[in-house]
């Protein structure tokens, strides 16, 4: 898969993953892994990336006397998430275009 394609997709599904309430980067991991495998260091770059991009803020709190952070998503985020829904059909066209059969010769 081109690199940049799936980084692009890999930024989505953790915008995704925070979507509906703050997470952190264990459980961001651990709700994606049903669909898709990701490293922690693949993670915190993502999450870097997108804090960077405003698309996320960080907040940090205290869990059984460790600090962690909670990432969130925010209006930039689900705009893009919303963006994303919307190019998603255009993506499915071409697909369908590409992979039709019989229609080559």
């Amino acid at each position: 898969m081109d690199i940049q394609l799936k980084r692009g997709l890999l930024d989505l599904c953790v915008l995704a993953a925070i979507k509906n309430e703050d997470s952190y980067g264990y459980q961001i991991i651990k709700d994606m892994k049903p669909y898709l495998e990701m490293s922690e260091s693949t993670l915190y770059t993502i999450l870097k990336r997108l804090e960077a991009a405003e698309q996320l803020t960080v907040r940090s709190a205290e869990h059984d006397g460790r600090l962690r952070k909670y990432y969130h998503i925010t209006g930039a985020g689900l705009r893009r998430l919303e963006d994303f829904k919307e190019d998603w059909k255009e993506i499915l066209a071409i697909y369908h275009f590409v992979t039709r059969e019989g229609q080559y010769e």
